[in-house]
């Protein structure tokens, strides 16, 4: 009988810390990555989250509006693991992580309003798969 309450118990513990487990790895994750989103920056209600493998790129739009400085910031458990890339609505090249060492933030200041497209990708020097997030926080121009 004992036997039988100890593996019953063990089951149940066993049921309850391992996806907690799995979900705060996540969570530590993006709230250091929330944490580069500091005062004077709001995060934004655009964010991107996604699991990346060889040469998937994960793709979202967003609108940047005239006279904010906004900030895009890239997360994943490797260092320069994510390169991310903004191009304008025709395609065009606006910024691109890679052009900097794959720098992990990036500030800039809007002067007329554009939606634009956000790409992340992997960088397979670092990984072949991976789990990123990109944020993108904004403050108004003093």
């Amino acid at each position: 009988m004992n036997r039988k309450i100890t593996l019953i118990l063990l089951l149940f513990f066993v049921s309850i810390t391992v996806p907690t487990g799995v979900n705060s790895q996540e969570d530590q994750l993006l709230k250091g990555c929330i944490d580069s989103l500091r005062a004077p920056f709001v995060l934004g209600d655009r964010s991107m989250k996604a699991f990346l493998t060889g040469n998937e790129v994960a793709e979202f739009r967003t609108t940047f509006l005239s006279g904010n400085i906004y900030r895009i910031v890239s997360c994943s458990h490797e260092p320069y693991l994510i390169q991310f890339s903004v191009y304008d609505t025709n395609r065009n090249l606006l910024f691109s992580s890679a052009n900097y060492k794959n720098v992990s933030l990036w500030d800039f200041k809007m002067e007329g309003s554009m939606e634009c497209i956000i790409e992340a990708r992997l960088n397979k020097e670092v990984a072949e798969s991976g789990m990123v997030f990109l944020l993108v926080g904004f403050r108004y121009s003093e």
